[in-house]
């Protein structure tokens, strides 16, 4: 590695540069940029939907650190007069607890563990979220996606279409202009559910929700569907992979569920799984119409594990509990948590983005295109080799 590098460590303990891809662009000639929906981001690593997006602080935070895009704390859908057939996933939080989870493996990772579930507060209040969030986005700090979770009807019931209407339209009042960029959430929560215990109906679901937000938005709409781990094998992981068809993006994919504990958990487990299901998927050969960008998440704690989403094609990942370790986890002295999560995985000497990419530049996995790395080209090979 670069001399540079462990400077580079070292040196920006006690802060980053304000604009750090743009550091590592001009140091190292390497291009961080990365993408969300189709959406140009200045690098890869992103917030994922929960307790850390869920006021205007946060963010604000977050804009300041540098992060490359966050995804708003999961809104429960309603109809005009306020019924939510989904209202039992708008439980309040409790205090989420970090604690150490050892692999089947043995490897010692690390979990979140709460009770609560989706967004307990009201409509109106989430819509001042979502355009606090449009104005950061357009001020060009913090590109913002709101959540939600849309009625998910059993097989053979039809879907409340006035929940997708009325919610959709709101949102897309909120935001504005066009495109509307919304992640539909199927929660980890829903693998210990009975509505999860049937895979046709899980396919169904997959198939048909993308259409239905299409159809309530009065704005054009991109959906980015945040798959769960279902409770079946590989196999059928992949097939629901495949049932989104009408999807813009596949966020690949949500915890995995402790039958015991009752509860969803991270961990290596989890990053073991969603690569092992990625390295199973074969889409058919991109184009505009056919093909869906991915996005990784799942026990994203190093800029190497970043790029081993990268390598199975995602453009982008999307992290929540690295933003909340201890503070004497991370090697950074000053700064937030996102700041510090950022120093590491970007410039760690050994598992950071910088060294991961230098090493398959080494291996001879990547390639310059004219005198420079790009983070993209990760993710094109991988498409190459499918």
């Amino acid at each position: 590695m670069p001399a540079d590098l462990g400077r580079d460590f070292q040196r920006f303990k006690r802060g980053l540069p304000r604009d750090f891809p743009a550091h590592v662009r001009e140091a190292y000639h390497i291009d961080l940029s990365a993408r969300y929906l189709g959406e140009p981001l200045a690098h890869p690593i992103g917030k994922g939907s929960g307790q850390l997006s869920l006021n205007q602080g946060q963010l604000e935070d977050d804009a300041a650190a540098g992060l490359a895009f966050a995804v708003l704390k999961t809104v429960i859908a309603q109809d005009e007069g306020g019924t939510r057939t989904m209202a039992a996933w708008a439980i309040h939080e409790t205090r989420m607890k970090v604690e150490p989870r050892r692999a089947a493996d043995d490897r010692s990772g690390w979990t979140v563990t709460w009770k609560g579930r989706g967004w307990d507060r009201t409509l109106d209040e989430y819509l001042a979220l979502v355009r606090a969030g449009r104005d950061l986005t357009r001020a060009g700090r913090l590109p913002v996606v709101p959540s939600v979770k849309y009625h998910l009807p059993r097989l053979g019931e039809p879907f409340r279409d006035a929940e997708y209407r009325y919610t959709t339209a709101r949102l897309a009042e909120a935001w504005g202009d066009a495109p509307l960029l919304l992640e539909k959430d199927f929660s980890p929560t829903l693998a210990g559910d009975s509505l999860s215990d049937d895979r046709a109906q899980i396919l169904r679901w997959l198939r048909e929700v993308p259409g239905c937000i299409r159809a309530a938005s009065p704005l054009p709409v991109r959906i980015a569907m945040k798959l769960m781990n279902a409770r079946f094998d590989d196999a059928f992981q992949v097939e629901m992979m495949e049932a989104c068809d009408g999807a813009d993006a596949l966020v690949c994919f949500n915890r995995l569920f402790d039958e015991r504990a009752q509860v969803a958990y991270g961990g290596w487990d989890l990053s073991d799984r969603n690569l092992r299901v990625l390295d199973l998927y074969r889409p058919l050969p991109p184009s505009p119409a056919l093909h869906r960008p991915l996005v990784g998440t799942g026990n994203i704690c190093s800029g190497r594990l970043i790029l081993d989403y990268a390598r199975r094609g995602c453009e982008s990942g999307q992290l929540h509990t690295f933003f909340q370790l201890p503070l004497s986890r991370y090697p950074a002295t000053h700064g937030s948590r996102t700041q510090r999560a950022l120093h590491a995985l970007a410039f760690d000497p050994r598992d950071g983005l910088i060294a991961g990419m230098l090493e398959l530049e080494a291996a001879g996995k990547l390639e310059r295109q004219g005198g420079e790395l790009h983070y993209l080209d990760v993710v094109t090979r991988a498409h190459r080799a499918r």
